[in-house]
């Protein structure tokens, strides 16, 4: 048990847990309006730990690996290769768009970067050109 003093960001995870916990099903309404009410008025780190001491860390959103578009891509490729066989099964073309749309999976990280090339975010900018923002209005990026 921690003795340090809760922040607001502490008692705003241990409501967000909670609130995940009820939708779940994990909490009735009731358990959850009083277990809010204390985690909102926990002076401590102590007071805020039996509140979630019973309930599971992960939720079920952050167990799911699997990509939403996993399973378009495997009806989509199916139908490629059932056209392919309808149609005389000669060259085997399927394997390029499964391949183009397939290679996502294999290397995700590569492939999607946590910023866009002319992200305007400051935090997020590769500095590769000037965000919009930074160029000024009507300039198209280039200072007059």
């Amino acid at each position: 048990m921690s003795a340090l003093l809760a922040s607001d960001a502490d008692r705003e995870a241990v409501a967000e847990r909670l609130r995940a916990a009820a939708g779940e099903g994990r909490l009735t309404a009731e358990e959850l309006e009083e277990r809010l009410e204390r985690a909102f008025t926990a002076r401590s780190e102590a007071e805020l730990e039996p509140l979630v001491a019973d309930l599971p860390r992960e939720t079920r959103e952050r167990r799911s690996s699997r990509r939403p578009d996993f399973p378009p891509f495997v009806f989509v490729s199916l139908m490629l290769v059932g056209i392919w066989a309808l149609t005389g099964m000669g060259y085997f073309w399927p394997v390029w768009p499964i391949f183009g749309w397939g290679i996502s999976f294999v290397a995700p990280g590569r492939l999607r970067g946590s910023c866009r090339p002319r992200s305007s975010n400051r935090g997020c900018s590769t500095a590769r050109w000037p965000s919009s923002a930074a160029a000024g209005r009507g300039s198209g990026g280039q200072a007059r």
